[in-house]
Order: C-alpha cells, then sequence, then structure tokens
C-alpha cells in the first residue's frame, strides 16, 4: 500500500524533492517525477484522475534560492566577489513586496564556485555573501533569510562583515586580507563603519548544524577537512575562529560562540547569531514556509520527496525527512525517490517513509545513474505510477 484511496478522484500527489546533485535540479527531478507519474497512472485511469503539485524545494544549501523562484520569488542577479575574490554572478531573491530577501551563501561563497573546483581552506571567503546582504538591503530588504549550506570558507563570516563595512585589523591598524587563513593576525574589529541597516532588519539563519564555532565539533574541525583543510590547517583556522570571537566580543558583540549553529558555513552563523541576532531555524523548514507548503500541498493523498543519496546525513534533517515531517501534519504518507540509497529499510521506515526507491535499483552503474538520471528517474516514477493506479482500482485503503 502506497496512498490511501480518496472518497473522490482526482488523487492529489504533491512532489517536493530537493536537487539530484550532479545530475538534476530540484525543479527538474519535479518534472521527471510528474511525468512519470501521469504516465504510469494514465496508462490504467483517465489522465484527469491524477492531480500532480510540483513543490521544489532545498535544504536552505544549493538550489535554495531556486526554490523560492519557482514558488514565484523574484530572482535578482548581482555581480559579487566569489570565495577566492573572482568576480561571480550570483542570485538572491526578492519576495514579491519586496520585503523579505532570501541570500543563498553557496550562491557567492560556495564549493561549487571555486575556481576549477580547487579547495581553498585558507583563503576561501564569505565576502561574496556580504555582497548579496548588501545589495539586498539596497532593493528595500527589512527581512533577511541567510541559507547557509554549501560553503566553501572558515572566515567565520569576517568576509560578510568586512563586505558590509566592518573593519579588521591586525595590530599594526592595517587591514587583513579575506580568508580564515588570516585571522591568526586579527587584533580587532572596528564595527564603526558597519551599515546600520543590518541592526534595522529582521534576520534568520537558515542552517541545519548545531556546531557550536570551536573545538572538536566547531567549523575548522568538523567541517573543515571537507574544503581541503588538512589537520594543521585545521588547527591554524580554530585558532583564528577563537581570535575573531573574542575580537567580536571585545567590539560589544553578543558572544555567541557556543550557539548551536555558530559553527555553520564555516562559522558565518557566528556573526548571524550574535551581531546580527538571528533566529536559527532548519534550512527545509525554512524553504517549506517560502514556498507556501500548506496550501500547496493541502488535500494531497501522497507525497513524494528525494535527493540524490538518501542516506544517514539525510535523516539529520535534510529535505526527504524535512517534507516528511510537514507531510505526517497533512497525514499523507510519503515515498522517497533517490540515486542512491545507503539506508536499511528498519531505518528508512523509523524515519516516517512508506517507500524508497532509488535509480541504483534499477541501474546499478552509477556512472549511468547520474548520466541518465533524468530518464531513469521518470521511468521510476512510471511504476509508482500504476501502482498508484492500481491501488485507487482496488479500492485498497478505504476513504479519506
Amino acid at each position: 500500500m502506497i496512498a490511501r484511496t480518496p472518497v473522490s478522484l482526482p488523487l492529489h500527489v504533491v512532489v517536493a524533492p530537493d536537487k539530484f546533485k550532479g545530475s538534476l535540479t530540484s525543479a527538474e527531478v519535479c518534472a521527471r517525477v510528474a511525468a512519470g507519474l501521469r504516465a504510469g497512472f494514465g496508462a490504467a485511469r483517465a489522465a484527469a484522475d491524477l492531480r500532480v503539485s510540483e513543490v521544489p524545494v532545498a535544504d536552505g544549501g544549493e538550489g535554495t534560492v531556486d526554490a523560492a523562484v519557482a514558488a514565484g520569488w523574484r530572482a535578482v542577479t548581482t555581480t559579487v566577489a566569489g570565495p577566492t575574490g573572482e568576480p561571480v554572478a550570483a542570485t538572491w531573491a526578492r519576495r514579491e513586496d519586496g520585503a523579505a530577501a532570501l541570500v543563498e551563501l553557496a550562491q557567492a561563497s560556495g564549493l561549487d564556485r571555486l575556481p576549477g573546483g580547487v579547495r581553498a581552506p585558507l583563503a576561501a571567503t564569505s565576502r561574496g555573501t556580504g555582497d548579496l546582504v548588501r545589495a539586498a538591503l539596497d532593493d528595500g530588504a527589512r527581512e533577511v533569510v541567510l541559507a547557509v549550506g554549501g560553503s566553501a570558507c572558515t572566515d567565520g563570516g569576517a568576509g560578510l562583515l568586512a563586505a558590509l563595512g566592518a573593519r579588521l585589523l591586525d595590530a599594526d591598524g592595517r587591514e587583513l586580507p579575506d580568508g580564515g587563513g588570516a585571522l591568526n593576525r586579527l587584533e580587532r574589529v572596528d564595527l564603526e563603519g558597519l551599515d546600520p541597516r543590518v541592526r534595522q532588519v529582521r534576520w534568520t539563519l537558515a542552517a541545519d548544524v548545531d556546531n557550536p564555532l570551536l573545538g572538536p565539533r566547531g567549523a575548522a574541525a568538523v567541517f573543515g577537512p571537507q574544503k581541503g583543510a588538512d589537520p594543521a590547517q585545521v588547527a591554524a583556522l580554530d585558532a583564528g575562529l577563537t581570535r575573531l570571537a573574542d575580537a567580536l566580543a571585545a567590539a560589544g558583540a553578543p558572544d555567541a560562540r557556543e550557539a548551536p549553529g555558530a559553527g555553520a558555513a564555516g562559522g558565518t552563523g557566528l556573526v548571524a547569531l550574535g551581531l546580527l541576532g538571528a533566529r536559527r531555524r532548519p534550512g527545509v523548514e525554512v524553504v517549506l514556509e517560502l514556498v507556501g507548503w500548506p496550501q500547496r500541498a493541502a488535500g494531497a493523498d501522497l507525497v513524494v520527496t528525494g535527493e540524490g543519496s538518501f542516506d544517514e546525513q539525510s535523516l539529520g534533517g535534510k529535505t526527504p525527512v524535512g517534507v516528511a515531517r510537514a507531510a505526517a501534519q497533512l497525514g499523507a504518507p510519503v515515498v522517497v525517490v533517490s540515486g542512491r540509497r545507503a539506508l536499511p529499510e528498519e531505518r528508512w521506515r523509523a524515519a516516517g517513509f512508506v517507500d524508497a526507491r532509488a535509480l541504483t535499483d534499477v541501474e546499478p552503474d552509477t556512472t549511468r545513474c547520474l548520466a541518465h538520471a533524468g530518464p531513469l528517474l521518470e521511468d521510476l516514477a512510471r511504476g509508482l505510477g500504476a501502482e498508484l493506479a492500481a491501488e485507487v482500482a482496488a479500492g485498497a485503503t478505504g476513504g479519506r
């Protein structure tokens, strides 16, 4: 059994996946799943008996702006500093009324923005994210959602601060270059030139991680190696982040180094939760709110979610689990589709899923799965659609 049979047709299926990284955007996943469902269901029943709502979502990392734009927010593209200083075209999203802005750190300061994909653990900066924030403030935003997954930097948000007018100074009063590696020479932070508008807007930090800034669970130790840092560099970055936290506290900013989420995005959470006074919320929860989930999912008989790799990290608050929790409030069962599945059945069932299907179930060659993800996903969804049609015909589960 997959879905409850409704009292009356059409059956309403909501498709709300994240991207399949490296192969499909969340909107492309939606389109493929929807097409497969309609083909499989329509082969056995009238096409009008199935209504599919496509709701691309994300978890606060790459694709968050795309999800908001698909839901009606306006995309605004701005040239900003990339993670190693080179100019990049980055997009933020503006709500229709102009009062709220969504800034996705990965657009400007993400791993995918590194030239040639070469990691730069000591030099990478969040400056471009600050450039995006400034563009949103110039546009009149009174609320800023800062989505911080996928960062390339471990600079504690120092670059973001610098872009907004703060000065990070060494012992001789000279401004430091960008990057977490330079923070070991930090003597003080001058906040006098900080854009006053940052204290006048409401901030939300969309971040799944609850790591503090420093120590064995901190930004450098846990996430630094993913950004190319070796053990010596991890230690140097942690020491630099300590100096930054001390300097911000000395400058009068609230000390957020121990706050859950301060270590998010290479320590950008420190500035967001402390100086900016942001409220931290799970990324997928924020995105579901941005895309109007309650309205778009109303009356769902089944929800299909997914992401590229369905594994232990997924259960830590990634998109599928966030969608499953939201669907549970509607009383709708949830199926997850993915490129690969690395969880035993008892684990995903305990997480609230009625079924879990992966491209590797039908094509074991992962290289082919990546290269042909779209057609394979559509075929997978076609089988799901046919099963839904059979359940409807059999009256498998009674009424709503």
